[in-house]
């Protein structure tokens, strides 16, 4: 018997006749179809796992902001000339205040849509940061910033860097007296750089804070100069991604030579067009029910007041916390005021925290002496060092966070202010110490979990007494894929002391820099578990099957559980 296949081509259709014109005359000028034969783009294979979806996030994220962007910019007026405002909000009638703030009022009351628009804009920039940063971290955690996307790696420091200033930048439009705290915390930060604070702040307000070009040059650097470096970036990143092929998760067929997943054409563009009205609609609800930078509660920046608790946009808290945290520290040299107490909280820390991150990947490929390409993601377990010293550095930007919010935590849960200060002032130093050891014990002990389960088998769950009264539980061997997904890791580098002399008895070159990075060895891969070998598995196996207290069989009454602990048919 034989089947008949009757699907139409879509050439055949009527839609396809009608459309053969149009597509010819443009196939025959750009030669499209030949272009999409060649071309290995529309069948390149990505893989499918959720973590992927975090960097998609900040895509889209930043797409909903260029299209809100554009519309606000019909409407916004960058100026800091003072006027008169008669709007729609009455309680500022009569009020003196810039065209910035103005118009800014003007979009939130005036404009059709407006205020939605501004506050869609708003959370999509807190929620394209947030995505940022933890997508990177994804990256660090399961090692995908090694060889060959280095490059990749710092073009994404680069973006997260843009990312924050851009942020900052537009929140600091409306002029209003949040943003213009905000601007003169800056102005503060510049102050404090030796000798050159003074004209750097000159140089960028066109005078003495707050002078009257500092939102005209804000918005021409908001809506051009960053914008147009993060799309030649996010163009650069994304080439790279495609040309260096996407890493996965290891598995049964996964290899460090394929990529097992979907192409490009129809099924991954689909899913991630799809994801943009995902993440569209989902800041668009936001935007529509949850109120987000109320300007009009401010009032017009004034340089002689302050907001009471006013706070920066969540991405920049961790260095208010730290300028607050600092002691109050400065010297005087040559007649020179310098200030230390903000110079290192708001200058050299924030640069400490990138420059490490920026310079991790080429420092672990120093420590590990791993020049290898890799294509599969690693497990953070079976990377304890690595995984531990980034939850030390959130904990750190914990603690940070914490001290930016002082006076809020202080005035909600009525707590002493000093008090908080001195815990996120100690708590700095010693919590990421803290969070670094219990993390990389987790990490060890899911290791030896592993091993364990490998060896040992899984506990099935069925219970047996045994002749003379003990009982044991029945285990089973896990099943082939999830021991290849167990063991799909390098092994531990055998660890071997620098020789101290050459082979002419001369005392070693470099001696001193192979005995710091032994050492720095040592230190990286203390405690860890190796993965057991082929021979330790096998003998496992005989032990499951012939041992008398872990037969494999688990008869018909009970079957017991599966290896991933969901009960058996019984």
């Amino acid at each position: 018997m034989s089947t008949v296949d009757e699907r139409t081509n879509i050439e055949d259709t009527e839609f396809g006749k009608k459309a053969a014109g149009p597509v010819g005359w443009l196939d025959d000028r750009l030669g499209l179809a030949g272009a999409s034969k060649r071309s290995h783009l529309l069948r390149k294979v990505f893989p499918e796992h959720w973590s992927f979806m975090l960097g998609e996030i900040a895509l889209w994220s930043f797409v909903v902001l260029l299209l809100t962007g554009t519309f606000l910019t019909f409407w916004f007026q960058p100026s800091m000339a003072e006027t008169t405002y008669n709007g729609s909000y009455t309680p500022l009638n009569g009020l003196e205040m810039s065209h910035a703030y103005a118009s800014t009022l003007d979009i939130s009351f005036d404009v059709r849509g407006g205020l939605l628009i501004r506050q869609i804009h708003h959370w999509a920039a807190a929620l394209f940061v947030a995505a940022m940063i933890v997508h990177m971290l994804r990256v660090m955690f399961t090692g995908a910033y090694r060889k060959p996307r280095e490059i990749n790696w710092l073009i994404g420091i680069s973006l997260m860097v843009l990312g924050l200033v851009e942020g900052f930048a537009g929140y600091s439009l409306p002029d209003d007296l949040l943003s213009g705290t905000g601007l003169r915390f800056v102005d503060g930060l510049l102050r404090s750089i030796p000798i050159v604070g003074s004209y750097l702040e000159y140089f960028i307000f066109g005078g003495e804070f707050p002078g009257d070009v500092i939102i005209p040059r804000l918005y021409m650097v908001h809506i051009l100069l960053i914008p147009a470096l993060l799309l030649a970036l996010i163009g650069a990143h994304m080439i790279l991604l495609v040309y260096h092929k996407h890493t996965q998760w290891g598995g049964p067929g996964r290899t460090e030579k394929n990529v097992v997943g979907y192409p490009m054409l129809p099924v991954y563009a689909a899913k991630a067009g799809g994801f943009f009205f995902v993440v569209f609609g989902f800041t668009a609800l936001m935007g529509a029910v949850l109120q987000i930078n109320p300007i009009w509660a401010y009032g017009p920046y004034n340089p002689s007041e302050v907001t009471a608790g006013s706070q920066p946009d969540w991405y920049m808290g961790f260095v208010e916390g730290a300028v607050r945290i600092m002691p109050n520290w400065e010297s005087t040299f040559f007649n020179y005021t310098w200030s230390w107490n903000v110079f290192f909280p708001a200058a050299v820390l924030p640069g400490l925290f990138l420059g490490v991150g920026a310079a991790w990947p080429f420092i672990e490929q120093w420590i590990t002496g791993d020049k290898r390409e890799h294509h599969l993601l690693e497990r953070p377990r079976n990377a304890p060092f690595r995984t531990a010293f980034i939850v030390a550095a959130m904990t750190a930007y914990g603690v940070l966070w914490i001290g930016g919010g002082n006076d809020i935590i202080a005035t909600k849960f009525h707590l002493s202010l000093n008090a908080i200060t001195w815990f996120c002032r100690i708590g700095l130093f010693v919590l990421p110490v803290v969070t670094f050891m219990i993390t990389k014990r987790i990490c060890i002990g899911l290791q030896r979990a592993d091993a364990n389960r490998i060896l040992h088998g899984y506990e099935t769950g069925v219970i047996e007494r045994s002749p003379d009264g003990g009982f044991t539980e029945r285990h089973a061997p896990l099943p082939v894929g999830s021991q290849y997904s167990l063991t799909n890791h390098d092994r531990l580098p055998v660890l071997e002391a620098p020789p101290e002399t050459d082979h002419n008895g001369v005392a070693a070159p470099h001696s001193r820099m192979a005995k710091l990075r032994a050492k720095a060895r040592e230190i990286y891969y203390d405690g860890s578990v190796d993965k057991p070998t082929v021979e330790d598995v096998h003998h496992a196996e005989e032990h499951l099957r012939d041992h008398d207290g872990h037969p494999v069989e688990l008869g018909d009454e009970f079957q017991g559980v599966s290896e991933s602990g969901v009960p058996r048919v019984h």
